[in-house]
């Protein structure tokens, strides 16, 4: 899933939400299952999900949504292997984009 995002500082959940392509309240409940999503709340109380937020948010997609993880099993996983995981979901997200660039390519030629 490659996420598209403008580059700055905070973002809404709604946002992040319309990033992901899924509804704020999976966000929200992925915020209350998985420690290492910790928002930045207003005097409102609404949430502001940072950068570092977003790769997670990433991570916990690929694992459940792509990769079939249940939420336990990728909970043990980002405990075990969030750096590795971080590393190859960076990875993937560069050869889907050159696979994209490559398809444009070739449809020009």
């Amino acid at each position: 899933m490659k996420v598209n995002l403008p580059e700055k500082l905070y973002y809404s959940i709604g946002e992040v939400a319309k990033a992901f392509n899924v509804n704020a309240s999976l966000i929200r409940f992925w915020e209350s299952e998985f420690d290492s999503i910790k928002p930045k709340k207003n005097a409102k109380g609404n949430r502001k999900f940072t950068q570092k937020d977003i790769k997670t948010l990433e991570l916990i997609y690929f694992l459940v949504k792509e990769k079939g993880y249940t939420l336990d099993g990728a909970k043990q996983h980002l405990k075990h292997k969030s750096q590795l995981e971080m590393s190859k979901l960076d990875i993937v997200k560069k050869l889907k984009h050159i696979k994209t660039e490559l398809i444009d390519l070739k449809k020009h030629l």
